[in-house]
């Protein structure tokens, strides 16, 4: 068995690749055939634990699209930043201190055999393997060093698809410039231009696709409408650049409404999608502390880096409007780096994260470790009092990605000040007035029983997703286009 391979690459971060690589998954998988995801290298703080460590959220979903398990192989390389200069480097599941210090250029040289070799393992155990770029491929500084664009797809002989965000404008000379810029070698793979997130009537197009076409001689094989509620998670962004209302309880009376604390090295963002689907949920980004104001929940979630995070929560005064809150009897939850810092203080004797106070929302201290804690996990609540109650005896199934350690403050403990542990192996815990509640786990909005349990309602499945993006590109490629790239 050696797998087609089938490429989106994009002519630019945020074209759409993802998604249509998760589309394309599932619509291949509805053909019977057996399919796997790819990516040679992702950046993103946004990760999954999966067998053998971790790999970035848009593989992991990628695969349950496809209908495979998840695993390192699928995404070799994956780099977390913590700081605007550095990232931490992730090789086939595991954390490697040795090239997170080495040269970029460098490190691409070292790292491209376990990515072909990931790549050719795959290869022979699946018909289809669907293949996602990173970037464009047309960053021609890079291009020497390549090895997640054209040297993918020279490897695997992939049949590649460009997706340009024609909402953007500019989609016309995005495609032509990205191919123009490739030796004849590489562009020679293309075989479509994708259309992606356009409004109106595809009529008025013409004749753009037929010049581009005579020029390169690669067909627009697809316009796809813009489409804002697909409810497949966000893989780098936001899901709006400012911190506008989402979801489905939108400007509904009654609305309950959520703000997520959006500091900059915010990760696995990705599990709050189900927020956007879910009737009389309001899901607001909070920046400010207006954004805060009025807020029935908060959440402060995972953090790539949890002391600056915390610095840049404090530089804001969003610690001030969090405690206000709090006060007032309002929910808070944190979910690990959030948890971290609801806390007293974070310490940091092996130089992971950095030192400094917490909240002191709840009394507890964390300590971060060496060895990172990268697992799946499933686990129950306890008893919960307050606006947390309704979690009582819910069993939920999550991951932890943390260095942190948290336990209770001794000093505090003795004062009588006590954290309640609501779940075992200290993975969530509760104050004494139950509206603050701290949670290792991840993926508590993602778990159909604590949904219920919360909001009394469901979101859609993962898998009815996967559907409704099939059926979207199969609605609007041209017909036969998607047989043509396996055949």
């Amino acid at each position: 068995m050696t797998a087609k391979c089938v490429m989106v690459l994009g002519t630019t971060s945020g074209a759409g690749k993802s998604w249509l690589t998760t589309a394309l998954c599932r619509w291949y998988a509805r053909q019977g055939l057996k399919v796997a995801p790819f990516k040679a290298q992702n950046m993103s703080n946004n990760a999954r634990v999966v067998g053998g460590g971790e790999i970035g959220s848009a593989q992991y979903f990628q695969a349950l699209a496809a209908r495979a398990v998840p695993e390192v192989r699928m995404n070799p390389l994956l780099l977390k930043p913590e700081h605007d200069t550095h990232s931490q480097v992730v090789l086939m599941g595991q954390v490697d201190e040795a090239l997170s210090r080495m040269p970029w250029r460098g490190r691409s040289a070292s790292v491209w055999p376990v990515v072909a070799r990931a790549l050719d393992a795959l290869r022979a155990e699946n018909d289809v393997l669907v293949i996602e770029g990173a970037g464009s491929p047309a960053e021609i500084n890079l291009h020497d060093s390549d090895i997640v664009n054209m040297r993918v797809a020279l490897h695997g002989k992939a049949r590649c698809l460009l997706v340009t965000d024609i909402d953007r404008g500019g989609a016309f000379a995005h495609l032509y410039g990205t191919w123009a810029l490739l030796p004849e070698a590489e562009r020679v793979l293309f075989k479509g231009f994708v259309l992606n997130k356009f409004r109106g009537d595809a009529a008025l197009l013409a004749p753009a696709p037929q010049q581009l076409q005579e020029l390169t001689g690669i067909p627009t094989v697809a316009t796809l409408p813009m489409w804002w509620q697909h409810g497949l998670p966000e893989e780098d962004g936001m899901f709006h650049p400012l911190p506008l209302g989402e979801g489905r309880g939108e400007g509904a009376a009654g609305a309950k409404t959520i703000a997520v604390v959006a500091y900059p090295r915010i990760s696995n963002l990705d599990e709050f999608q189900p927020l956007k689907n879910i009737p009389g949920v309001r899901l607001v980004w909070a920046r400010s502390p207006a954004d805060v104001a009025g807020a029935d929940w908060v959440i402060l979630p995972g953090s790539k880096h949890t002391s600056g995070d915390l610095a840049w929560l404090r530089a804001q005064g969003l610690d001030r409007a969090i405690a206000a809150h709090a006060a007032q009897g309002r929910a808070v939850l944190g979910i690990c780096g959030g948890l971290q810092m609801l806390g007293e203080a974070l310490i940091d004797p092996h130089g992971i994260d950095g030192n400094g106070p917490g909240l002191g929302l709840l009394p507890l201290v964390t300590v971060f470790e060496a060895v990172k804690t990268v697992q799946r996990k499933s686990a129950s609540f306890g008893s919960l009092c307050g606006p947390w109650s309704a979690l009582s005896g819910v069993a939920m199934q999550g991951y932890e990605i943390h260095h942190g350690q948290t336990a209770q403050h001794p000093a505090m403990a003795a004062g009588g000040d006590v954290a309640q542990a609501v779940m075992p192996d200290a993975l969530a815990w509760q104050n004494a007035a139950g509206n603050v509640l701290g949670l290792y786990l991840h993926g508590l909005f993602e778990d159909p029983a604590a949904l219920r349990a919360l909001f009394g309602a469901a979101a859609p499945t993962l898998d009815a997703v996967f559907d409704g993006l099939a059926d979207y590109i199969d609605r609007h490629f041209e017909p036969g286009v998607l047989r043509s790239l396996v055949a």
